[in-house]
């Protein structure tokens, strides 16, 4: 065996990533609050109920886990409905809370990175058609710039919208998100206007704050197909065209484009600062005619894969630099803003994080812009129509007493943030399955 280390670049941002909804905890202004509620929505019927309790003040020592373990960087989301409950009323309340978070992670010296939307929008916004409707547009201006004026002193990284992909199947599409349509027009339109809200977004940030950075965060999810089969590569790259390069496509180019339909949308182009990027997993596509709500494809994992707990998420690393190459033509600097595994047993996690950020060490090696590293997640969260029955956390969370339950991951990823880096002596301490892959 090889004994070494690889070093990632100076400066780089090492942290978890959060979403105020899954977190949080007792909201009932929200479409999830809402949606919780209606029969065999979430798994096991599933409630968030306090969730990790955020909002009781127990990020304060879930905070100082993360600075304890090494991270200088934490990226959390704000949650429109707290802060604007009613059309005509702010709380002021929430955002002072907000503020208060973000001093504590300033005053731990990590950097906060703020998600303006991440899958959850208050109740009377639903009322009024979503993200169907394009007035959402000017309501989310509106909210961005009442939020970063307020956080602002605390915050320069901002990421508008989280996965409008994965928010648009899933609710649209797939239906598992509300408000549980099965409408690709719809999707269509939902991803159109998330588009136009990020750009509003952007010129609202920058208008307000000249040293912002702004992006977006896009979950990559690579589709290779099953066969040598024309149909095969057909499908795959019109589910790689709608998921992965519509929407970044169009804050590049300024055009909306669904194959081959075109719209110009003034005031788009160039709106994006660095791009966030999610990864987890890749798909084998097949066309079938059986399927014709899944655009006449079935989407399924290599055999033999190695699966998560639930069977989820594929092992799969060479994905991670799929998604950083892809990621690069969009001509900004990257960082990827999700990456992690469901694994309740901490079996498989140590394994999946070594060798996916070897993956990353890889392409940031061959002079690829990646600044930064967040994986998901801090402390196992309400993993929204999954329930409770996904644990993706470092940490462990028992729901009866709040107890936050130490796992060797917390330790291996603390030593790669203290080190700046991966080792053979770490990867041998955590995961010496990992080790023929890492240093042969």
């Amino acid at each position: 065996m090889v004994k070494g280390t690889y070093y990632f670049t100076k400066d780089f941002l090492w942290g978890t990533a959060t979403a105020a909804a899954q977190v949080e905890g007792t909201n009932n202004l929200n479409t999830w609050s809402a949606w919780e509620q209606e029969e065999g929505r979430i798994l096991n019927q599933d409630r968030a109920g306090l969730a990790c309790d955020w909002w009781g003040g127990r990020w304060r020592e879930d905070f100082d886990r993360a600075q304890a373990g090494a991270q200088n960087a934490h990226r959390l989301s704000i949650e429109w409905s707290r802060i604007q409950p009613a059309p005509d009323r702010w709380n002021e309340d929430a955002l002072d809370r907000y503020r208060e978070m973000l001093i504590g992670l300033v005053d731990r010296k990590m950097t906060p990175m703020v998600t303006l939307h991440h899958f959850s929008e208050p109740l009377w916004v639903a009322e009024m058609g979503g993200w169907e409707n394009e007035a959402i547009v000017d309501l989310f201006e509106v909210f961005v710039k009442k939020s970063v004026a307020a956080l602002m002193p605390y915050c320069h990284l901002w990421v508008t919208i989280n996965e409008p992909n994965v928010f648009a199947f899933n609710a649209y599409v797939d239906g598992v998100f509300p408000p549980g349509k099965k409408d690709v027009k719809a999707a269509l339109n939902v991803l159109r206007n998330m588009v136009l809200a990020h750009a509003r977004a952007y010129h609202a940030i920058h208008a307000l704050q000249v040293e912002a950075r702004v992006g977006t965060a896009i979950n990559y999810r690579g589709f290779k197909p099953a066969s040598g089969l024309p149909t095969d590569y057909w499908m795959a790259k019109l589910h790689h065209h709608l998921f992965n390069d519509l929407f970044p496509k169009a804050l590049q180019t300024g055009v909306f484009k669904v194959l081959t339909k075109k719209e110009k949308l003034s005031q788009v182009s160039g709106t994006q600062d660095f791009l966030g990027l999610n990864y987890y997993t890749n798909d084998y596509v097949r066309f079938t005619l059986l399927e014709p709500d899944q655009f006449f494809s079935r989407r399924f994992f290599q055999k033999n894969s190695i699966l998560s707990e639930s069977g989820f998420i594929a092992h799969d690393p060479q994905g991670m630099i799929d998604c950083v190459k892809w990621g690069h033509q969009f001509g900004v600097p990257m960082m990827v803003t999700e990456n992690g595994v469901d694994d309740s047993e901490d079996i498989l996690r140590p394994r999946y994080i070594l060798e996916h950020l070897h993956a990353l060490w890889q392409v940031i090696n061959d002079n690829y812009p990646v600044e930064g590293y967040f994986h998901w997640t801090l402390v196992d969260n309400f993993e929204w129509e999954r329930g409770w029955s996904q644990r993706f956390g470092l940490w462990g969370l028992d729901l009866e007493t709040q107890a936050r339950i130490r796992r060797a991951s917390v330790d291996l990823y603390a030593e790669i943030c203290r080190l700046n880096g991966i080792s053979s002596e770490i990867t041998a301490r955590y995961a010496p399955e990992a080790l023929k892959t890492l240093f042969p």
